[in-house]
């Protein structure tokens, strides 16, 4: 493994000292900075071979600072963290010629192996920035998978490399191809979209390349397909598992020589356009079948990206839902809003359509609920028979769930509590109990073991102990601690 220095730049205490505590002890030699003005006195004492930023501090955007240190020193690797998880935070991060983005909470064992990777290779000159607002941007959500599709798209979007998009119908397929085209090189070009499951074989290769007047019966005059259209912009194959093999053949072809001609023609045109393909079936599944070209998977298979279903992100369920009744707004429908119970509702389901279906449920609901405020009831009605069955999201709900239940709960019988000021200790001590019991029966009660697995150390760990009223003695004795 391959040690050197680095520079952690954050206005948190708490994260400094924690993402430190664990360099160091992977062998690095670790400085760190709170503002960007310690940033650019540590910087003038010694360059560093690796820098991580937060993005916001405390007297100015660390995104902007990136931007002039890359420029400055081309070959400084530059791990950007931010609490401000969202698309446009992963692409300014890429644009601005960082070496890698994670978004907070971040793992320990993430950033070492970044670390790592900064050390081992050089970050290249960096890219212009791009000018986006977070409003304009079509991706919804903060969820762990959703960062992974993010760090996939900041990276394609400096380039022409075919990206292949998979995911279940719903999950919002086309929206990625769109910012991919949006924040790339091509924005100013034309973006084509072309679903191949609803075009009847046999017009399908005219739909693409275009005919001449008189190809086929019904052909009255010249007609310019998709690629003509898309020319400098991008060329959005939709349901490509549904193409047919002759077709299939035919695009293979224009892929590999970058040219085509339009049917009934003889003059080559060039396919000036990115591809960026879709689908919901198992392409590599359809291959093995003989139904799908195995050299134009490949050919369409070099940047791939995995699209989650909704039910494997359910965290963004209520950023989702409360954006699409803020669209729903804009257009003219009433203005609603949800209530506690109605997100749990809401997280609960399965969501078998995805993103599409939720977005419809948002704007039933924005039409047909009685009040302002949308109650669990109300969302249990719309969703039918499938919300009452049993998931095992119902039966694990998660943490943030059952914070959003306990509150309902305490709205309902206990009021008074929301505004009395112990609120913050209650909930956080109702939560810190049960894992540091957890954690303590998982380590056989050695306090040291505990706190390690915890991230916090010993002596912080007792003060809970004794805070909480937690009886560190129900198990090994503290000469155990010493193991």
């Amino acid at each position: 493994m391959k040690n050197g220095t680095i520079l952690v730049v954050d206005d948190d205490a708490a994260i400094r000292t924690v993402v430190a505590q664990s360099l160091r002890r992977a062998g690095h030699a670790v400085t760190t900075a709170a503002t960007l003005a310690e940033l650019d006195v540590q910087l003038a004492i010694r360059l560093p071979d690796v820098v991580i930023s937060d993005v916001v501090l405390p007297d100015g955007n660390g995104l902007d600072r990136v931007a002039r240190l890359t420029a400055e020193h081309p070959t400084l690797p530059v791990i950007v963290l931010s609490a401000q998880n969202t698309l446009n935070t992963a692409v300014r991060a890429n644009e601005v010629g960082a070496y890698d983005y994670l978004p907070k909470p971040f793992d320990l064992d993430a950033l070492s192996r970044a670390v790592q990777g900064a050390l081992a290779r050089h970050k290249g000159a960096p890219l212009d920035a791009i000018d986006k607002d977070d409003n304009t941007l079509p991706l919804i959500g903060r969820s762990p998978a959703m960062q992974d599709v993010y760090r996939v798209i900041a990276r394609v979007v400096s380039n022409d490399l075919t990206v292949l998009i998979s995911g279940e119908s719903g999950t919002g397929k086309e929206l990625v191809a769109r910012a991919i085209h949006d924040l790339g090189t091509r924005r100013r070009s034309p973006f084509i979209a072309i679903n191949m499951a609803a075009i009847p074989r046999e017009l399908i290769e005219a739909e693409l390349f275009g005919h001449e007047r008189g190809a086929f019966t019904g052909a009255q005059a010249r007609s310019a397909g998709r690629f003509e259209q898309a020319a400098g912009g991008t060329l959005f194959l939709d349901e490509i598992g549904d193409m047919p093999m002759e077709a299939q053949t035919r695009l293979l072809r224009v892929l590999q020589s970058g040219e085509f001609t339009t049917v009934g023609g003889a003059r080559t045109i060039r396919a000036d356009v990115r591809i960026v393909a879709a689908t919901n079936r198992d392409l590599a599944q359809l291959v093995s079948g003989g139904q799908f070209r195995e050299d134009l998977f490949y050919r369409l298979n070099v940047v791939p990206v995995t699209l989650p279903a909704l039910r494997a992100r359910r965290q963004d369920v209520a950023l989702l839902a409360r954006h699409f009744l803020d669209r729903a707004a804009e257009s003219g429908l009433p203005r609603k809003q949800l209530a506690p119970a109605a997100i749990v509702a809401l997280e609960n389901y399965d969501w078998p359509g995805n993103v599409r279906e939720l977005e419809n449920i948002m704007r039933r609901m924005a039409v047909l609920s009685r009040d302002e405020r949308i109650d669990a009831d109300e969302v249990r009605a719309m969703l039918g028979a499938r919300a009452a069955a049993p998931t095992v999201f119902e039966s694990d709900p998660g943490i943030e769930a059952a914070v959003r239940a306990r509150l309902e709960r305490m709205a309902r019988e206990e009021p008074a509590t929301l505004d009395d000021g112990s609120l913050y200790d209650r909930i956080i001590g109702e939560v810190e109990r049960p894992l540091i019991e957890a954690m303590l029966a998982r380590h056989g009660q050695n306090q040291l073991r505990a706190a390690r697995a915890l991230g916090i150390n010993r002596n912080t760990l007792r003060k809970r102990l004794d805070m909480l009223g937690i009886d560190p003695a129900a198990g090994r004795s503290t000469e155990a601690d010493a193991g």
